[in-house]
């Protein structure tokens, strides 16, 4: 099986090939070959040994980056800190009363995929935890993954798939408003010429419009963006999120070019580190049936919401030896031991309730927000602004750069189980909606009676309304608890004529909560690498500012900034965007 890789200077090399839908037995075969040793080797003059290591921020990505230090370093001492009184993040799963029984309000993450790599890296950690008994699963053959809908532009609209006949696809994509064009346009994206060579980068907007025209943009791809990011497409960068048909542009001239060719078993685009993972995990033990049943699911969950994962997480870290959790305890500043960032130890500067004080550590780990570690990293930054451009070591002129948008999530509970007029996941809302039709500026509705099968011990339908996002960027003030709940109630009696009321409502404002990998991201985050390099090796990060906003995203982070860590390979945890991330072509 012939293979090639275009590194990060465009020279061709032979990786270790493997592929979505071959990797496994690929792998398995190959396992003896040669291959090409990863870009973020270790570094001359770079201290390795972690005796004594931070990790800022108790989200998931902090949780975790704990977790698999503990594990790797047992010899090391491991301390985390956390700014507020409570672990996990945006993992915020609630045991709501409602009388006769208990539901489970998501206010974060509802649903995980058991994608390849970073999905398996997830089901593994869930191993490990011992949480495969809790595991809710929503097979490929539920309403709930063959159901999807968009409103466009005053009802629901099916998106076509499986689960009904080729006929009633066809003809859903003929009659409905929202796919007017959309066969014309994506039949003619062959015809449409290369970007030009010397193109960085595109808003995801401008890059889909360019390649199958306007309407599919902003009738469909506009109402997935809102359903994953809560982001606007006309900013989103189109290298980093849409990293693989990039790829197939730049190469074929066309993005549905190169799918044919793939399907009739041509070569096809994967990051190089992706491969490297796919073939650590493939020397890994056999994971359970339970977890083997999972990876050929739709979406899966746990019984009592995702919030068990930060649970067990941090059960399992206040039980370590090498651990200790510090709550409440905001790190304000980081600092060389010395000027010339030699191979000395970091200053961590906190405060809590006790005051202000400092520590020393050999390495800090940090998984707080981009921006907010370029805040206490440069000495230069003051009151939102930059007094002095020439230091060496602070992030401002990369992380500060990163933005974030809020979501107010309203979750509501209706005791007439009957009450949806249709079944499915959800659906979500473009930014073509004629502006009557969400005046709330909502971003997608999801069911989670149907998605989520299982969780709840008292019948009833949930609903989750999602608003805000990028809609709201140039808010100066946030709708209140009450405000929100009146406009999900509004949005479900305009779209879907529910008139009950519900008998639970919980409202949730969660402020800067999804990180935008605006245009550029790609290269932002190499010039952070370079910065961070500068720390030789002693400050890292991970987290969903960096390489991914989704919990999958997150733990793969973790293992990876720990990974580099415990075997001396790597200096930042975002060595990948050195000279740009390597691609391999695999058949």
């Amino acid at each position: 099986m012939p293979i090639v890789a275009v590194t990060r200077n465009g020279r061709v090399s032979h990786p270790p090939p493997c592929f979505l839908k071959h990797c496994c037995n690929y792998l398995t075969s190959t396992a003896r070959r040669s291959r090409r040793q990863a870009s973020t080797s270790s570094v001359p003059g770079i201290p390795q040994e972690a005796t004594n290591v931070a990790v800022l921020g108790g989200g998931i990505t902090g949780l975790t980056t704990a977790y698999y230090l503990s594990k790797r370093l047992p010899n090391a001492r491991i301390t985390l800190f956390e700014a507020s009184s409570r672990l996990g993040g945006w993992l915020r799963s609630a045991f709501v009363d409602i009388g006769n029984g208990k539901v489970v309000f998501e206010q974060g993450p509802r649903n995980l995929r058991p994608s390849i790599p970073n999905g398996l890296i997830t089901l593994q950690l869930i191993q490990e935890l011992g949480l495969e008994g809790r595991l809710l699963v929503t097979s490929k053959e539920s309403p709930a993954a063959q159901n999807r809908f968009i409103y466009y532009p005053d009802h629901l609209v099916r998106m076509p798939g499986p689960g009904r006949s080729l006929w009633s696809n066809v003809s859903n994509l003929l009659s409905e408003p929202i796919f007017k064009g959309t066969i014309s346009g994506t039949l003619s994206e062959v015809t449409k010429p290369r970007r030009p060579a010397n193109a960085t980068d595109q808003s995801v907007g401008s890059f889909l419009t360019r390649r199958v025209g306007p309407t599919l943009t902003d009738n469909v791809a506009s109402a997935v963006f809102h359903g994953v990011y809560a982001g606007d497409i006309y900013k989103l960068s189109a290298r980093t999120i849409l990293s693989k048909q990039w790829q197939l542009e730049g190469r074929h001239a066309s993005i549905l070019a190169g799918l044919l060719q793939g399907m009739l078993g041509g070569e096809m685009p994967i990051l190089t580190a992706d491969l490297q993972v796919m073939k650590e995990m493939m020397q890994q033990p056999k994971t359970s049936e339970d977890l083997e049943n999972v990876k050929s699911s739709s979406v899966y969950t746990l019984k009592g919401g995702l919030g068990e994962l930060a649970d067990r997480l941090e059960k399992v870290l206040e039980q370590s030896p090498n651990t200790s959790i510090n709550r409440n305890t905001e790190a304000t500043r980081i600092k060389a031991g010395v000027p010339e960032l030699s191979d000395s130890d970091l200053e961590l500067h906190f405060t809590n309730t006790d005051g202000d004080a400092c520590r020393i550590f050999s390495h800090v780990i940090s998984t707080i927000a981009g921006e907010r570690l370029a805040r206490i990293t440069d000495p230069h930054y003051r009151d939102n602004r930059i007094l002095e451009t020439n230091n060496d070591t602070g992030l401002t002129l990369s992380l500060g750069q990163l933005s974030a948008v809020t979501v107010m999530v309203v979750n509501l509970f209706f005791s007439d189980p009957d009450i949806l007029p249709v079944h499915g996941f959800g659906y979500l809302l473009p930014r073509s909606i004629p502006f009557e039709q969400n005046p709330e500026r909502a971003l997608g509705v999801v069911f989670d009676s149907d998605a989520s099968i299982g969780q709840d011990d008292v019948p009833g339908t949930k609903i989750t309304v999602m608003l805000g996002g990028h809609w709201w960027d140039d808010f100066d003030s946030y709708p209140d608890e009450e405000e929100g709940a009146a406009m999900a109630k509004a949005i479900l009696q305009r779209h879907l004529c529910i008139r009950t009321e519900p008998q639970a409502v919980r409202v949730s404002l969660q402020r800067d909560c999804i990180p935008q990998y605006e245009v550029g991201h790609d290269m932002r985050m190499e010039t952070a690498h370079n910065q961070l390099a500068r720390w030789r090796g002693k400050l890292r990060v991970a987290g969903n500012s960096f390489t991914g906003v989704g919990l999958n995203d997150c733990v793969r982070a973790a293992r990876d900034v720990v990974k580099g860590l415990a075997e001396g390979t790597g200096t930042t945890g975002l060595d990948d965007f050195a000279g740009g991330r390597a691609w391999s072509w695999v058949r």
